[in-house]
């Protein structure tokens, strides 16, 4: 790993190399690592915008959708001009806009058996903010099979929710949490529910600091740990979360753990 900067790069990331805990060499790793998220959302947006602006050195961003009218109360990436236009070209006009060093990698697709595999084993990490439990299943199972860190992100109405998982080292995954049934899990998404807007600023941004937290091993891992947060009543909570024994994605059957 080289340390060698430019002057634009001493300049743009000067606080995180004022920081003992980051320094040269976490900006450097930094810069080598790479991190793929689902949904150019609500969630996606601020966790790319982050991540772009921490100087990861690549981002792949998946959604399938166009932006659309409706989107742009909570999904900050996009602006009018971007209506009817793909997201993830909307989303990388923006991120390379605010830091043009860095790759962003396009995948205007919807996830599934297909594709999964090959899209999350070309990163280090996986951030997950899409809007259904069927991706979301899909993605974990994914992370698991290639011992990926995934850090969930989800928000709807006046609260949201965030872990990290790596069960590989012993913790629960995204299916330990939310055992899937037999159709579409239990919820409503935003279109049905509604979501206050800020909240997903606030969720995707808590996603964006967990996703370096990982690539830089700094502080302590939300891993076995839910955090939940209350708008309203401006309260978080954290609850310490368990592998499930029989889990079929990651249970002693499926050997995943190191």
């Amino acid at each position: 790993m080289t340390l060698d900067f430019t002057e634009n790069e001493i300049q743009r990331y000067s606080r995180h190399i004022l920081l003992p805990e980051v320094g040269g060499t976490g900006q450097a790793a930094l810069r080598a690592a790479s991190v793929l998220i689902v949904g150019a959302g609500g969630l996606g947006s601020p966790a790319a915008l982050y991540l772009a602006a921490a100087g990861v050195g690549r981002i792949g961003l998946v959604d399938d959708d166009v932006v659309e009218l409706s989107n742009l109360q909570r999904q900050i990436l996009h602006d009018t001009a971007a209506v009817g236009h793909r997201k993830v070209e909307s989303a990388k006009s923006r991120l390379a806009a605010l830091n043009p060093d860095i790759q962003i990698d396009t995948w205007p697709v919807r996830l599934s058996p297909d594709t999964v595999d090959e899209l999350v084993s070309q990163y280090d990490l996986v951030c997950d903010g899409c809007d259904n439990f069927a991706t979301r299943y899909l993605v974990n199972a994914a992370c698991v099979r290639a011992r990926k860190p995934l850090v969930s992100a989800a928000a709807q109405r006046f609260g949201g929710q965030l872990s990290t998982f790596r069960p590989w080292q012993g913790g629960p995954c995204y299916h330990c949490l939310y055992p899937q049934t037999d159709g579409e899990a239990d919820g409503l998404s935003c279109s049905d529910a509604g979501v206050f807007g800020a909240v997903t600023g606030v969720m995707g941004t808590l996603q964006a600091t967990e996703a370096l937290k990982e690539l830089l091993g700094l502080g302590t891992s939300l891993a076995g740990r839910l955090l939940m947060w209350d708008a309203l009543s401006t309260r978080f909570t954290t609850i310490a979360l368990h592998r499930d024994p029989t889990c079929p994605v990651c249970g002693p059957e499926q050997d995943v753990c190191a």
